[in-house]
């Protein structure tokens, strides 16, 4: 089973960047589609971008479009979520996951999960 750690947050000012990192354990990291999801205080998880096993296809909630950008390389066992332009409305726990697509629903462990701020 794929092992998950997320690193890169902190704590920003709106429109500042930041780039979230997560390194998976195992194999078979670059047969799976991989996810960026997020939670805030008092709400539900939600899903924020996915890539696809080889990088080729992107997908991105609404709420991110033109302003997240996820990509990977599978020779690190690494997924990234560049964040630019950040709101304070993405303050959230970021957590990545293996995902099926197109549902993005996500399967196997989450990892421990990154802290974003973003100060007003």
């Amino acid at each position: 089973q794929v092992q998950l750690v997320e690193s890169g947050g902190g704590l920003v000012q709106a429109g500042g960047s930041l780039r979230l990192s997560c390194a998976a354990s195992g194999r078979t990291f670059s047969t799976y589609a991989m996810g960026w999801f997020r939670q805030a205080p008092g709400k539900e998880r939600e899903f924020v971008a996915a890539i696809n096993w080889s990088g080729s296809n992107t997908y991105y909630a609404d709420s991110v479009k033109g302003r997240f950008t996820v990509s990977r390389d599978n020779a690190k066992n690494t997924v990234y979520l560049q964040m630019n332009s950040l709101k304070p409305e993405d303050t959230a726990v970021y957590y990545c996951a293996a995902v099926y697509i197109p549902t993005m629903i996500h399967f196997g462990s989450w990892g421990q999960g990154t802290q974003v701020t973003v100060s007003s």
